[in-house]
């Protein structure tokens, strides 16, 4: 079997210590061949200029990098100005989001969903950029009910979105289905799975508490009578994310987009085992 195109997600590191981890995870990293690195970008644009600076960093290695970009409490003169930030910087990409505001304040700026600013940078910018939008096959847990989410996506769609790169989940059924939906609507951009190495309980458990991603029962109990075992917890972890993935190939996905928490390992081992 062929091996899929992957992507890689990273966070701006906050201290100098971390910036230099990152710098060796994604050397490592780079082994994989990425297609392209993301870097999120804080509640509210909170890590905007770290978030360009990795940006920067990795475009440098020869990687192709693609910043976040999310538009809850911005204005459109605010838009422009990063767009133009990214333009000059040469970024080719970006992943289109709505975001979330820092706790504490209201709703606030000139956008309102996703679809806005995907339309806005089209008006903007035409084709310049590829843009990237978030999917969620177990439905955005803000969404009114899964066909108002499945529609907020092809809204996305319908305002010039190239491509989606999923919440991740560990229930393949749940993305099969997202994807069958879309493709019975004849929406036909590629939906990329987004893949979530387990290597801490813990941090798993308040993760997908935070963002609605589903762990499944079995999953969790399993995780929860290894303790604080962490040699076992990785080593479970690798077999069912690297079945998981096992499935969305033989299924036809066409990508995987892994978020890495700025570690090499588990994602590493996982492509090892795929045959990347």
């Amino acid at each position: 079997m062929s091996t899929l195109p992957v992507s890689l997600e990273f966070f701006p590191p906050k201290t100098e210590e971390g910036a230099e981890k990152l710098r060796g995870a994604r050397q490592k990293l780079y082994a994989l061949k990425p297609e392209f690195c993301s870097v999120t970008f804080g509640a509210g644009g909170s890590t905007q200029e770290g978030t360009l600076a990795s940006v920067r960093e990795i475009m440098a290695e020869g990687v192709s990098a693609a910043p976040h970009l999310s538009c809850i409490g911005q204005t459109r003169d605010s838009i422009r100005e990063r767009l133009v930030a990214y333009s000059t910087a040469g970024v080719k990409r970006i992943v289109t989001l709505r975001g979330d505001l820092p706790s504490g304040y209201g709703l606030g700026g000139e956008f309102r969903y996703a679809s806005d600013l995907v339309a806005f940078i089209r008006a903007e910018t035409g084709r310049q950029f590829t843009l990237e939008v978030a999917a969620y096959p177990e439905v955005h847990p803000q969404a009114r009910s899964p066909q108002a989410d499945l529609e907020a996506f092809i809204a996305k769609v319908e305002a010039g979105a190239d491509s989606g790169i999923t919440q991740y989940f560990f229930n393949a059924d749940s993305y099969l289905r997202f994807v069958d939906e879309l493709r019975k609507r004849n929406v036909q951009v590629p939906v990329v799975p987004g893949i979530m190495p387990i290597t801490s309980s813990t941090q798993l458990m308040r993760f997908s508490d935070a963002c609605g991603a589903e762990i499944p029962r079995w999953i969790r109990l399993r995780l929860q009578g290894f303790g604080d075992d962490s040699a076992s917890i990785k080593s479970f972890g690798l077999d069912v994310v690297t079945a998981l993935c096992e499935r969305l190939r033989a299924e036809g996905a066409p990508g995987l987009h892994f978020y890495t928490m700025n570690q090499a390992q588990a994602t590493l081992e996982i492509c090892r085992r795929l045959g990347a």
